[in-house]
């Protein structure tokens, strides 16, 4: 590589350089590779030039277009990206060696005045950065979910939907609301295990505020067949009852439509269906035992089994008389 000097480079920025083999002052640059050639000669004046414009690449081609894309991933939407500045606690130094006295007191003292510069709205996003980081390790979240938690608690946050409710309440809001969006099987009741400070009802309350305040489309409800792998793995059920179980909600679907799943709790449907796999498949599973894996009651899975099975009994009833119809009369 040619070295350059930095009056030269000037020049060169400034198209007043001249060629030093022909002392042209034709000189182009290459946008993509960065050299200054002259346009006389050909002689390559600088090998590589620095571009000191945005990280900008047009796919496109090489002039300018609007449809301009970044050269580079997109920061973070969790607060603060893991760039705000912290004060440990620690009493040692990155070796080892324990601090001086005169160097603890400075560092408490910049601890506390760190925290008195910080904005109610740092300290609030903080708070809720902590209870995402609780959700996401209990409910095993990934990180592009919880960046869309975040992104809907920041516009619950400007839109005033916290005054006089707690934080963490409206973050578990927002991680469940992000989990329908996504199409993560999460259950309430997996939120109040992951979280006991925050019950399923206070989480379903601030699922309904953010969809109805911030214009969030309402998700399609969640497919019951996704939670019956998990409650088979539970129980240690048989692969086969598990192929049933979804077999029999697919049927369900097809004959009953949308009543199936309307207004109703995913995981009640699912041990119902999964309880008349048992039954089919002969597997000796009591009722009680898979309501209270499920986390539901003994009557809500005997109302949908009920239900499951209405199905499929209209059907018979309709082939039965649409075959006495094609008999001749005798």
């Amino acid at each position: 590589m040619v070295m350059v000097s930095f009056r030269l480079m000037v020049a060169i920025r400034t198209w007043e350089s001249v060629c030093p083999e022909c002392m042209s002052g034709k000189l182009v640059t290459d946008p993509e590779t960065g050299e200054v050639v002259c346009q006389e000669c050909g002689a390559v004046v600088v090998e590589r030039g620095v571009d000191m414009g945005p990280e900008w690449r047009n796919p496109e081609g090489v002039g300018e277009s609007p449809s301009k894309s970044r050269g580079g991933p997109p920061a973070s939407l969790i607060y603060d990206s893991g760039m705000a500045t912290t004060f440990s606690w620690l009493s040692e130094d990155f070796e080892g060696k324990k601090l001086t006295r005169e160097a603890r007191e400075k560092l408490r003292r910049l601890q506390r005045f760190h925290e008195t510069i910080k904005t109610s709205e740092e300290r609030n996003l903080q708070q809720a950065a902590n209870v995402l980081a609780i959700y996401m390790d209990k409910l095993n979240l990934p990180q592009s979910v919880a960046e869309q938690a975040m992104l809907i608690y920041r516009k619950a946050l400007k839109a005033g939907l916290l005054k006089g409710r707690a934080i963490r309440v409206i973050m578990a809001g927002a991680v469940y609301a992000a989990c329908r969006l996504s199409g993560l099987p999460r259950d309430l009741r997996d939120f109040e295990e992951a979280y006991p400070l925050v019950k399923r009802k206070e989480v379903g309350y601030a699922y309904r505020l953010i969809i109805k305040n911030l214009n969030i489309k309402p998700p399609i409800p969640p497919d019951p067949s996704a939670f019956v792998f998990k409650i088979a793995a539970k129980l240690g059920i048989e692969e086969r009852t598990v192929r049933e179980a979804i077999n029999i909600i697919e049927e369900a679907k097809k004959r009953g439509g949308s009543d199936v799943t309307a207004g109703k709790d995913p995981m009640g449907v699912a041990a119902a269906a999964l309880y008349m796999a048992c039954q089919e498949t002969m597997q000796n599973v009591m009722q009680k035992k898979i309501a209270r894996v499920a986390g539901v009651t003994e009557v809500t899975v005997r109302n949908r089994v009920k239900m499951l099975q209405s199905y499929f009994q209209n059907n018979q009833n309709q082939q039965d008389q649409q075959q006495e119809v094609a008999q001749p009369a005798g």
